[in-house]
């Protein structure tokens, strides 16, 4: 489905405001995504940091191993070489310390790519409520106008 382009100027301010309450949550959602989108990038980039600090003379410490978000037992690493990978839709898949690295580094740039095109968009946006809050003043000053001439007549 194509967009309909709408010249804003055309519109009357009942109309101009709900196109800009439709814009303004629209915006809300684009940016909630971006939030949600760095908080995921922010967490594949922590998996990487983590990865990398791990050294052979790393073995045996002691660690907290999550059960669920909030609860954690504790455990040993026996192994700093390989890891069990959560690629999605619970599968796990055991992955040397390079290839860990390198998934998480993958998984970083694909969303750095989403959040790109996202920030463009979110500009956009904003462009757009910015032009639509021009156009509504513009014409609120002109009824204002309308009205103390009418006034004066």
């Amino acid at each position: 489905m194509a967009e309909q382009q709408v010249n804003v100027t055309d519109l009357e301010p009942a109309q101009l405001q709900e196109v800009k309450k439709q814009l303004d949550q629209e915006l809300d959602h684009l940016t909630n995504s971006y939030s949600q989108l760095k908080q995921a990038q922010t967490k594949f980039k922590t998996c990487i940091e983590n990865v990398n600090s791990l050294r052979p003379d790393s073995k045996g410490k002691e660690i907290l191993i999550p059960l669920t978000s909030s609860l954690y037992v504790p455990g040993k690493l026996v192994d700093t070489d390989n890891f069990v990978v959560d690629v999605g839709t619970g599968y796990y898949i055991k992955k040397t310390k390079a290839e860990t690295a390198s998934h998480y580094t993958s998984k970083s740039t694909f969303v750095q790519t989403n959040l790109d095109t996202l920030q463009k968009t979110i500009e956009r946006k904003q462009d757009n409520v910015q032009s639509v809050v021009q156009v509504l003043q513009m014409k609120m000053q002109d009824a204002q106008q309308q009205q103390q001439q009418a006034g004066k007549a």
